[in-house]
Parts: C-alpha cells; sequence; structure tokens
C-alpha cells in the first residue's frame, strides 16, 4: 500500500498577524464598553430620547423654523414646559401624600409594636419588633442599619443621578442637532453604489427604534393615568405617587406591569379589602387589554417582531443588563431583524438575475 502523501499547510506572516490584531481589537473593544459601561448607557438612553424627539424637530424645520438649531432648542423647551406643567400639576399632590404618609408612620409603628391593624401579624407571628430590638441591644442603631454606609451610598446616587441627567441632556440635544449631519458623513465613506442601500436601512433603523421609543412612552402615560383615576374613585391613599410608580414600571417591557400591578394591589388591600378587589380586578383587565391590543397594536407597527422573540429577547435583556436590558431588548431585537432582512434581500438574487443566468434553451429544428 503506497503511503499517503504528506500535505502542508503553509500559513503566512501577513494572515497570523491580522488574527492577532483582529483579536487584539476585539479584547479592547471589550475592555472599553466594560469600564465605560455607564457612559455607553447614558448614551443609549441619550440616542432613543433624541430618536423620540427628533420627529417634532422634523416637523418644525418643514412647517415653521428653517434652522436645524433653532429647532431643536424650540423642541427642547416644548419638552421642558410640558415637564414643568406635569410637575405643577402632580408634584405639589406627590409631596402632600408623601408628608401624610410620614405623618403616619408613627401610627403604623405603634400597631406593628402593639401587633395590632394590618401589620400586626408581623409581630404576632414573627416577633419582628422583638428581633429589631435585640439588633439594636448588640449592634446599635447605627450598626443595624448602616446609616454611614447609607448615607455615602445616598450621597453618590444623587451625585450620579444629577451628572447621568446633565450628561443625557447635552448628549441628547447634540444628537438632535449633528446627527444628519453624522449620518450623512458616515455615508460618504461607503462605496456609490451602496449608499442608497444603506440609507434605506438606516430609515428601517430610525422608524423600528422611534416607534417603539414614542409607542412606550405613550403606553406607560396610559397606564400612569388610567391607574390613578381607579385608584382616586376607589379611595387609596397616595393615588397620585403609585399612578406615577405605575407609569415608571410599565416601562419595562413585560415584568414591569405586573411588578406595579403587586405594589399597588398590595397597598390598596393594607387600605381596606374592598378597595384591593376594585384594584386587583382594574389590573388584571387592564394588563389583558395592554398586553393584546395596545402593545400588539404599537409594536406590530414599529417594530414588526412576534411575540416570541420579543418575549426571549426582553429576557436575555434582563440577563445581560437588567432594567436597561429589558428596556433596550426589543429596540435592538427590531434593529437586527432590519439589519437581516437587507441582507436576505441583498443575498438572494432576484427574478430578473435569475433570467439572465438560466441556460437558454436549445434551437429548435425547422420541419421540411
Amino acid at each position: 500500500m503506497a503511503g499517503v502523501p504528506e500535505r502542508l499547510i503553509t500559513i503566512r506572516t501577513r494572515t497570523v498577524l491580522k488574527i492577532v490584531l483582529a483579536i487584539m481589537a476585539v479584547w479592547a473593544v471589550l475592555r472599553v464598553v466594560s469600564v465605560a459601561r455607564g457612559v455607553l448607557v447614558w448614551v443609549l438612553i441619550a440616542l432613543f430620547l433624541a430618536l423620540a424627539l427628533n420627529p417634532l424637530v422634523d416637523l418644525l424645520q418643514r412647517r415653521a423654523i428653517r434652522s436645524r438649531g433653532l429647532a431643536t432648542a424650540v423642541t427642547f423647551a416644548i419638552v421642558l414646559a410640558g415637564v414643568a406643567a406635569i410637575g405643577a400639576t402632580f408634584i405639589p399632590t406627590l409631596v402632600d401624600q408623601v408628608n401624610s404618609f410620614v405623618r403616619q408612620l408613627p401610627n403604623y409603628v405603634a400597631q406593628l409594636t402593639a401587633g395590632e391593624g394590618r401589620l400586626g401579624f408581623l409581630e404576632r407571628e414573627y416577633r419582628v419588633v422583638a428581633r429589631v430590638r435585640e439588633a439594636v441591644a448588640e449592634r446599635g442603631a447605627a450598626g443595624l442599619l448602616g446609616f454611614s454606609g447609607a448615607a455615602l451610598a445616598v450621597t453618590k446616587g444623587v451625585i450620579n443621578v444629577i451628572v447621568a441627567t446633565v450628561t443625557i441632556v447635552f448628549v441628547t440635544f447634540f444628537m438632535l442637532l449633528e446627527g444628519r449631519a453624522w449620518i450623512e458623513r458616515s455615508l460618504g465613506l461607503l462605496p456609490v453604489g451602496s449608499r442608497e442601500r444603506w440609507r434605506a436601512v438606516g430609515r428601517d433603523v430610525y422608524r423600528t427604534i422611534g416607534g417603539y421609543v414614542t409607542g412606550n412612552l405613550l403606553i406607560s402615560l396610559v397606564a400612569g393615568v388610567v391607574s390613578t383615576l381607579v385608584l382616586l374613585l376607589a379611595g387609596v391613599p397616595y393615588a397620585v405617587a403609585l399612578g406615577l410608580l405605575v407609569a415608571i414600571l410599565d416601562l419595562i417591557p413585560l415584568a414591569g406591569a405586573t411588578l406595579a400591578a403587586v405594589i399597588v394591589t398590595t397597598v390598596a388591600f393594607l387600605d381596606s379589602l374592598q378597595a384591593g378587589i376594585i384594584v386587583l380586578v382594574f389590573f388584571v383587565v387592564y394588563q389583558q387589554l395592554e398586553n393584546h391590543v395596545l402593545q400588539p397594536l404599537v409594536y406590530g407597527r414599529t417594530v414588526q417582531l412576534s411575540p416570541l422573540v420579543v418575549l426571549v429577547a426582553v429576557l436575555v435583556g434582563a440577563e445581560l443588563a437588567g432594567v436597561l436590558g429589558a428596556l433596550g431588548a426589543i429596540p435592538i431585537a427590531g434593529t437586527i431583524q432590519v439589519f437581516l432582512r437587507d441582507w436576505l434581500a441583498h443575498r438572494r438574487p432576484s427574478a430578473e438575475d435569475e433570467a439572465l443566468e438560466a441556460p437558454l434553451p436549445p434551437p429548435e429544428l425547422g420541419t421540411a
């Protein structure tokens, strides 16, 4: 039996260097993302806000204001005026309800200590007050509650929120002001024949993300307003504060509305059995309406994703980046879908190309 000839595979030095450089580049990108994760989150939030506000800027440019910068400034002024109006309407009531809750805290503590009221079972069955007293006797109040660490954490949290808010506002403004120019510069780097293709892809991505952001804000606004009205009619205390909580949590796809329903229903049951039943029935009915009418209507027209893809995307996003990952999962999945559709559309040959590439039929022989 003849020996099998040896096959030598030669790898050029340039190929090895390219592979090494690619690995180093991927490592560097992952390292930058890991270190600057907070800043990247701010940029993504600013991007979503810019996409949500851009239709108003374009409308002002078409109808009244020619300057992009002035239209952006007017848009910011309108949004800030709207936020101020909402704050003037709700904040006094919210502050009053929080103050009322603080004034009622001693009564709640007294009832809990005596084992009375709706929270008395915590002392009767679990001896919560006795355990707290034992912990205070052993470690002191500061050791039990961690006052110094808590104060430092709260201070750092407040500073981070202020810095994040200011940064997001300025980044959003500059994205609205210069975003279109950045896109045109990026398209200018591409070959002339492919610019229209990627411009169309950009429009589809913009439509997907912008529609999702606007629709999600609208759905959350509806949830907060309707919840507040129901809580007021049911006589539940702190209705405005709880309605605001519902609106904020409803921004989180799938899990946010359920979490808000659990919290608000618990507060309603602590107030009265009748109010708890009313609120529970309302949230069950409203969530069915939101899940089967509002969300399919909004996401079906904008993101165009199936419910299964939405569920998987939200679960993966929440696992990777928590609440922010869940918020950004649907638009990211919609963006990936846009790129896949474009890739498949240009990968498959068109009917005209297939007709040109098909072999010609043999010529027919004439009859004598």
